[in-house]
């Protein structure tokens, strides 16, 4: 997916975090990211679950 790239903002679609914005901070696989939350949290998340903004940070 290309619109996943390092420093991209998107929304997790799923779980319970569902609708909170994170950005990306490392493409890790093909399937795989980890994204910052605003907590300051990172997680590794898939890919399937992000949707991008279009908007960098």
């Amino acid at each position: 997916m290309a619109a996943i790239e390092k420093g991209s903002v998107c929304i997790l679609k799923m779980g319970r975090r569902k609708g909170e914005e994170a950005v990306v901070t490392k493409v890790v696989t093909d399937t795989f990211a980890l994204v910052r939350l605003k907590s300051g949290k990172e997680r590794k998340v898939s890919v399937g679950h992000l949707e991008p903004t279009g908007k960098k940070e």
